[in-house]
């Protein structure tokens, strides 16, 4: 049945002509492909409209159905400067070849690209925006979450969770490649050095893998392609410590880097390494209160609460091209990371009263230390074959092997006399998981409609886990099985997707429409230590994600667009474990084998403006999210809370989006970036309703000033407004920094110094406090305090900048729960 709906896909195409003309379209600046520009021809006589197409995914046209007679050519892109080749005489059952065509950024800030050779901050094409990392000092020596935070729409809360339109549910691609991993955990681990440009994609295609409700970003590592050898060498080094945070150990920041990418005639070979220390001291200060029969307990605390990251990692490419129109890529990656969390907590009064009058007060210290581990073995195979024709042939093949772990130990001791231990507790796990994932593309000649594309795809995942929970006991001083808390589970998913879409242009008309149809299978296997507990949980669909999307151009810098995309976010092993894991001393956390994937319905309608000294975008968006997914609590006992995650309700986000870049001066220039929405839940959990909305913005400034002798200041200021949850609201949250920029050796050599969270002892920055309550039963507050004032120094050498090719093979299994 699948075999015919793709035959049934490829009867769709357009039969050709016998006259025709082909060229390719790049960026002159960068010789970069334009996909899918817009190439039409107009008859010389009177200027009408004869026939037009548009580019295939690598630049190149085929324009059909030109009659025979004088005409002229017109050939644009968004965000480029429109070009025409006159007197072309097309005769009957001739083709003419015009080679390369170069387009020119629009004269937008062009002056300031002729002076200085960079690149707008940000181009917007059909489906996306594209960002010039470079741009951001900020990411210098960091990693791709320091540079994430500058968008327009992204934020970043003190635990470090990315947020896109105000929800983590984002796909995250390197080079074009979907990775299904915690985006926030791989973003955290990718050097910025590596990284040229970002791609932000609000509205997807269904060529796209459906997943992800706020859309995609997409980074690219990729640069232009030359023949020669291109090296860099990164280094990254933090001063002390400003401030104290009475932690047990300081803070280590620093960490290295590596890339050497050789092209030679047919072969690309890419090599890297990188190792970053990156720790973070820091305090929560909390306060807790639970509701048991008439018992009100009450427990506020003090105390460290710092990460120390380690993460180092190699990879390797070899990339061989037999023929011009054809290429063989092998990609390996080895990889190993640690993340130990320290939370010792001081609790100050534990206290507990029966209607007003008190029945105990106590103080003790928890100490607590999770550890989480990941390491990682992974290869990918991927071929492309371009025809003569212009159509496209790709397939690509990945396996992983992931082995994730760490134990976590818990123990409550007697203040001040912590040598007395009131509790010892430990819990371990061993994650073995095992991804597959194949797919094939195929992208047709450029047809009287446009250019079709088809594909398929297969995905299998098998997570394993195995949690063991143990507590001391006191009398032997023997670690004892904990039931509750122990498990076995295995996840097995597996996922047929087969696509078709049309990509046209006509007049002044861009359009894309697609449909993809997708079929999953999820079983769940979950058993405990005791044995009496064997239970499997099955879910499937079969579901299609359409999308749709046009942009008129009203002139050649002004052009409108709206675009409908359906999307799924779907659900981690861990979010699925009902057996609760102990956090530390005060929380459990806990999944729902039953838990659903939650649907997302897009639409948003957006304008594109060039202006002389500025650029601009803005997008009205509309999202409704059915089967929420929520980590709520609930009282454990008198002393301990249970976040659950659980499908809460309904969701549903409206909001504005702007970006504007502005030149200032000849040397000043600022980006700004905004995101003002309304986010509103509606559902229930543990038959009590839901019902929360508030008005929520972020706010990401860039302002940098050229000074003489190749420096380069750049301040930056991230903001993100308090945020409603299901059941409380996290606070304001904002970032402040600065970095001063000195290149050397004709700019093979940059020294960059970076203030990061500026503070000073007046501000409150890299703080947030969450806060969550149910009436009658509990309510909490904790105040996450960050280290504050950080000085970070980077030199970086770079050899043949311009011959950059280098791409590598993430994960895209095991860092999704990692």
């Amino acid at each position: 049945m699948r075999l015919c709906i793709v035959l049934s896909f490829f009867l769709i195409w357009t039969a050709g002509y016998s006259q025709f003309l082909e060229g390719t379209v790049v960026d002159e600046n960068t010789g970069d492909p334009l996909s899918f520009a817009t190439v039409a021809a107009y008859s010389s006589a009177d200027s009408s409209f004869s026939a037009g197409t548009i580019a295939d995914i690598s630049g190149g046209f085929q324009l059909q159905g030109v009659p025979s007679s004088a005409h002229y050519l017109e050939i644009s892109f968004l965000g480029y400067n429109k070009k025409i080749i006159s007197e072309i005489q097309l005769k009957e059952g001739n083709s003419i070849q015009l080679g390369t065509i170069f387009l020119k950024p629009s004269q937008s800030l062009l002056d300031e690209i002729t002076v200085t050779g960079e690149q707008l901050t940000v181009v917007s094409k059909v489906d996306r925006q594209v960002f010039d990392s470079k741009r951001f000092l900020s990411g210098t020596g960091g990693t791709a979450t320091d540079l994430l935070k500058n968008l327009p729409g992204i934020s970043v809360n003190a635990n470090g969770e990315i947020s896109l339109r105000g929800t983590t549910g984002f796909v995250l691609m390197i080079n074009g490649k979907p990775i299904q991993t915690d985006a926030a955990v791989l973003l955290n681990q990718l050097a910025a050095n590596s990284i040229e440009s970002i791609e932000v994609l609000t509205a997807p295609s269904a060529k796209y893998d459906p997943e992800g409700k706020a859309g995609i970003i997409n980074l690219i590592t990729a640069k232009k392609l030359e023949e020669g050898v291109f090296l860099q060498l990164n280094t990254r080094g933090g001063l002390p410590s400003i401030e104290d945070y009475d932690n047990a150990s300081k803070a280590r920041r620093y960490g290295a880097d590596f890339t050497i990418n050789y092209r030679k005639k047919k072969w690309d070979i890419s090599i890297g390494a990188n190792y970053l220390r990156n720790d973070i001291s820091g305090r929560r200060v909390g306060e807790v209160s639970t509701i048991v029969g008439d018992t009100l307990t009450e427990f506020p605390s003090d105390g460290e609460r710092s990460f120390d990251e380690r993460n180092n990692s190699g990879r390797l490419t070899l990339g061989f091209s037999p023929t011009k129109s054809s290429n063989l890529s092998l990609g390996l990656y080895g990889g190993r990371r640690s993340k130990d969390r320290t939370a010792d907590i001081l609790y100050l009064e534990n206290r507990g009263s029966l209607r007003g009058a008190e029945l105990y007060s106590f103080q003790y210290f928890n100490e607590n230390l999770r550890i989480r581990k990941g390491d990682f073995a992974l290869g990918s195979i991927d071929f492309t074959k371009d025809f003569a024709d212009k159509s496209r042939l790709s397939a690509s093949f990945l396996y992983e092997y992931t082995l994730l772990g760490g134990p976590t130990t818990n123990r409550n001791l007697a203040f001040p006399e912590t040598n007395i231990v009131l509790q010892d507790e430990f819990n371990t796990n061993d994650n073995p998981l095992n991804g597959v994932r194949f797919q094939v593309d195929f992208a047709s000649k450029p047809g009287q409609l446009g250019v079709w594309e088809l594909g398929y795809q297969f995905r299998s995942l098998d997570h394993e886990g195995d949690f063991i929970y143990e507590r001391r006991n006191n009398t032997t001083g023997i670690f004892e099985l904990v039931p509750a808390f122990s498990s076995e589970v295995d996840l097995q998913r597996t996922i047929h997707s087969i696509y078709a879409q049309l990509t046209g242009t006509k007049n002044k008309f861009n359009y894309n429409i697609g449909l993809r149809l997708e079929q999953m299978d999820r079983t769940l296997d979950l058993k405990d230590k005791t044995g009496f507990l064997d239970t499997t949980y099955l879910y499937d669909f079969i579901n299609p994600f359409p999308s749709a999307s046009i942009q008129y151009d009203l002139s050649d810098d002004l052009a409108l667009k709206a675009a409908y995309s359906r999307r799924i976010e779907r659900t981690t092993t861990f979010k699925m474990n009902p057996f609760p894991e102990r956090e530390h001393s005060e929380t459990l956390e806990q999944g729902d084998p039953t838990l659903l994937p939650e649907f997302i319905n897009l639409i948003e309608v957006g304008v594109l403006k060039d202006l002389k000294k500025a650029s601009i975008f803005a997008n009205l968006y509309f999202q409704d999210i059915g089967n929420v997914v929520n980590r709520v609590n609930t009282v454990f006992n008198d002393t301990i809370l249970n976040r659950i995650y659980s499908n809460v309700g309904n969701a549903r986000s409206a909001g504005f989006e702007l970006g504007a870049e502005v030149k200032l001066t000849k040397s000043w220039k600022a980006f700004l970036g905004g995101n003002l929405y309304n986010y509103k839940i509606d559902g229930t959990f543990d038959n009590r309703r839901v019902e929360t909305q508030s008005w929520i913005f972020s706010i990401n400034a860039n302002s940098s000033i050229s000074l003489p002798g190749t420096w380069l200041l750049q301040g930056t200021f991230n903001y993100l407004s308090a945020r409603n949850t299901a059941q409380g609201e996290d606070s304001r949250f904002y970032n402040p920094s600065l970095s001063i920029k000195k290149s050397f050796a004709k700019g093979r050599v940059n020294a960059t110094l970076q203030w990061q969270n500026i503070d000073l002892g007046l501000l409150n920055s890299n703080e947030q406090r969450i806060t969550t309550a149910r009436a009658g039963e509990f309510f909490t507050t904790t105040n996450y305090v960050y280290e504050v004032d950080i000085l970070m120094l980077n030199i970086s050498y770079t050899l043949n900048s311009a011959l950059n090719k280098s791409k590598f093979v993430k994960s895209e299994f095991g860092e999704k729960e990692f």
